[in-house]
């Protein structure tokens, strides 16, 4: 484990003051109660008010409350325990439904976090876990998740990331090819990945919006290279399509406002 930062630790002891009582406090009480030094406080208090995590009372300006950055962190983290909470439901019945391993998964920066995961129960099966992170121009929910994000964004990512990293001889390691898979994926609004990620392993994705109508995870199924003939790939696909519609519903998007 790295090192704490003690200023870091210090701004986050005083955001955790806020928690009790009314919600509200003063410069002066929150040195008393840390026991840090004065000027300390000033400075901290400043900062996170200066960033909107702290907010002066309108009637009482040396009183401070949570500011508008501390909600958004908070109902982001609210978004994403729904989403992975119905994530799990739906891929259980989408797995249910297949009989293969079916993954809920988000974007981030150049990887994706699979946040939840429901197993074939055929003994030949994909082996994951929940929490895995995967590079996503080796996935079929990250090719998903990348041809959603707006033009600039996603060349801003790649740019920062740096030569893209191959898992097998079959992963999109070429800037352009990937662009042209995104292109497809975008398109079609379901992605496909064969054996970029795990040579015995193929897999479908399709999009997962909320309330706002943007893309927040991609659900896939996953199926071993055996069993992924073409056929079997168009029915998943099929699938893919209805459970992650399902789970929009269930984030509260709506069917006329699903697009690309």
């Amino acid at each position: 484990m790295g090192r704490l930062v003690p200023a870091v630790t210090r701004a986050l002891d005083i955001l955790e003051l806020f928690l009790e009582g009314d919600g509200t406090l003063s410069a002066p009480e929150i040195t008393r109660r840390l026991q840090l030094p004065r000027t300390t406080v000033h400075e901290l208090v400043t900062t996170l008010a200066a960033r909107n995590f702290l907010a002066p009372l309108p009637e009482q300006p040396t009183r401070y409350r949570l500011g508008v950055r501390a909600y958004q962190l908070g109902s982001r983290y609210a978004e994403q325990m729904d989403l992975a909470s119905e994530g799990q439901s739906v891929a259980r019945a989408v797995a249910e439904e297949c009989e293969e391993t079916v993954h809920v998964a988000v974007l981030e920066g150049l990887d994706v976090i699979y946040i939840a995961k429901a197993d074939s129960t055929r003994t030949v099966r994909m082996v994951s876990a929940a929490g895995r992170r995967l590079p996503a121009h080796c996935t079929a929910v990250g090719k998903m998740l990348l041809a959603s994000l707006p033009p600039d964004e996603l060349e801003g990512r790649l740019a920062e990331a740096g030569p893209l990293r191959a898992m097998t001889p079959y992963s999109l390691a070429e800037p352009e090819a990937l662009r042209g898979a995104l292109r497809e994926a975008a398109e079609r609004g379901v992605a496909v990945e064969w054996q970029e990620s795990n040579r015995d392993v193929g897999c479908v994705a399709a999009p997962v919006r909320d309330a706002a109508g943007r893309v927040v995870a991609a659900l896939s199924v996953s199926v071993p290279v055996v069993r992924f003939a073409r056929e079997r790939r168009v029915e998943l696909e099929a699938l893919v399509r209805r459970g992650a519609g399902e789970l929009s519903e269930r984030l509260g998007h709506t069917r006329r406002e699903r697009r690309m």
